[in-house]
């Protein structure tokens, strides 16, 4: 199907899009927390990378990534539309994970990375949520 804007028009209209963030995840390791008691969470902190989670005390981020926009090996994909962007954005997305994991275990933090379908196994995700408070690695 051809597009009735120009690539100009496009962009600009592509760009006032805003996006909700991750919150259907974010609610649902909420849940696996609190069903599980875990305390001394919070969401929405000044972080570099900005965490989905930190556990200040602890100082430990907790990142829950989307397969598709940071390149699942198990369930991303790269659309067939426009695919050489999308190959390109997802690397680049990938290029900023590694870079905010190393900065973050630079400055003193444990960075936990979570695919968003790790969440539907609930007892690894708190193993290694726990591992990381209480184990120290």
């Amino acid at each position: 199907m051809v597009d009735v804007f120009t690539r100009e028009q496009r962009s600009k209209i592509m760009s006032a899009v805003k996006g909700r963030g991750n919150k259907g995840t974010e609610l649902k390791l909420v849940k696996i927390f609190r069903k599980a008691q875990i305390i001394g969470w919070r969401r929405h902190r000044p972080v570099f990378g900005k965490p989905d989670f930190i556990f200040p005390a602890k100082r430990v981020a907790v990142f829950v990534d989307g397969c598709f926009w940071h390149g699942c090996p198990d369930h991303g994909m790269v659309p067939a539309s426009n695919s050489e962007f999308w190959r390109e954005k997802i690397e680049r997305n990938r290029r900023r994970d590694k870079l905010v994991g190393k900065t973050l275990k630079m400055s003193g933090w444990r960075v936990v990375r979570i695919w968003q379908h790790e969440l539907h196994d609930q007892k690894r995700v708190l193993r290694r949520i726990s591992r990381s408070l209480f184990l120290g690695g």
